[in-house]
């Protein structure tokens, strides 16, 4: 059997390690990009190129010359390697200064589609609030978990109103814990008699809750917004003139407001507040006028409550009755911008659907 073919080792001649070594430093330094400089690496540094040919000569020499060889070797294997690594820093350096600015994103351009908008309900409840502040009014929050003596007793809720049962409020566990999630937002207006100074003048916009099904008039969570007024010489004449300039506010000039009468434990006496229909304008209630479907040929919409606080309210808040007077009211923002808008499904405004944001998101 024969040995493996002897390697000739004319690849191991000074003059042939110094060609082999220049070759690879030009191969190199010619390489443009990334790509050519791994297939330039291939050509001078694989099984193939010419110093792995040397590298396999050695064995074919004699002992006493083997490590005089390997080290002239090893020395053109250095200074090849090295020369690698310097241009493969350089041409990264060189891509990633031109990715930087290649692929530069300028993140104050706006992006060519819809990029979402702002919750109609959450734009109405700040525009009814600027119409208040406009008007020298404050706003005012509180905790959608609410104690009952805010949500009920203070407001002149007896033990046993019916909104106090469980088909109507919304009780936390354990159910003598004294807490519900808040059915409407006069216990803001509560807090509010507690924690200022006389005269108050807050709007107090924010969600609710009932035990109510979900279809297309009813849920339960919805958007509500109140305002009190707690002064010397108040009267209804000025609750009038408020509600009057919020219905303009939110439904153009002229639009026309009437109160029924009607009973709110936490004020005496106490009014429905209508609203003239604004798409018929109340034509539709007129001998031959065109039906409307709006106000069901009505002429006005029920649009919330009013009142004049109940003294025994005051009397609650550490406030004489026999000194100061207020008025409060009180409406559905839901209802409010399904009025200003059309909608007929209350769901519309809690299924998240983009299209429905964006089109009411900045008309609210």
């Amino acid at each position: 059997m024969s040995g493996p073919e002897p390697q000739s080792t004319d690849a191991l001649s000074p003059a042939a390690l110094e060609q082999a070594r220049d070759a690879a430093l030009s191969a190199l330094a010619a390489a443009a990009d990334l790509v050519a400089l791994a297939a330039a690496r291939t050509a001078v540094l694989g099984d193939r190129s010419p110093i792995a040919q040397a590298r396999k000569a050695i064995g074919g020499l004699p002992g006493t010359e083997k490590a005089d060889a390997g080290k002239r070797v090893n020395v053109v294997l250095a200074v090849v390697s090295s020369a690698y690594d310097a241009r493969r820093a350089a041409l990264e350096a060189e891509r990633d200064a031109r990715v930087l600015v290649e692929e530069a994103v300028d993140v104050t351009v706006l992006p060519d589609r819809p990029v979402g908008a702002r919750h109609p309900l959450t734009t109405l409840s700040e525009r009814v609030a600027d119409v208040f502040v406009a008007m020298g009014w404050e706003l005012a929050e509180g905790p959608e978990v609410e104690h009952e003596w805010f949500n009920f007793d203070a407001l002149n809720f007896g033990g046993d109103h019916p909104a106090r049962q469980m088909q109507d409020t919304l009780f936390v566990e354990p159910v003598d814990s004294g807490l519900v999630l808040r059915t409407h937002t006069s216990p803001v207006q509560v807090r509010s008699m507690l924690d200022r100074a006389l005269p108050v003048y807050v709007v107090c916009p924010g969600r609710v809750y009932r035990a109510d099904a979900l279809d297309a008039t009813h849920s339960p969570v919805f958007a509500q917004v109140e305002g009190l007024c707690v002064d010397e010489g108040i009267t209804m004449a000025h609750l009038r003139g408020t509600l009057d300039h919020l219905a303009t506010a939110m439904f153009g000039e002229g639009i026309g407001t009437r109160i029924r009468p009607n009973y709110f434990p936490f004020t005496e006496p106490s009014a429905e507040l209508d609203l003239q229909c604004f798409a018929c304008r109340g034509a539709s209630a007129e001998p031959g006028g065109e039906p409307c479907r709006v106000c069901s040929s009505e002429g006005w919409i029920e649009w919330g409550g009013c009142g004049m606080v109940n003294p025994a309210v005051l009397r609650a808040a550490g406030i004489d009755p026999e000194r100061y007077s207020g008025f409060a009211f009180g409406m559905g923002l839901d209802r409010t911008l399904m009025f200003r808008h059309g909608i007929t499904d209350i769901r519309d405004f809690y299924e998240g659907d983009q299209r429905f944001t964006l089109a009411l998101g900045q008309e609210a």
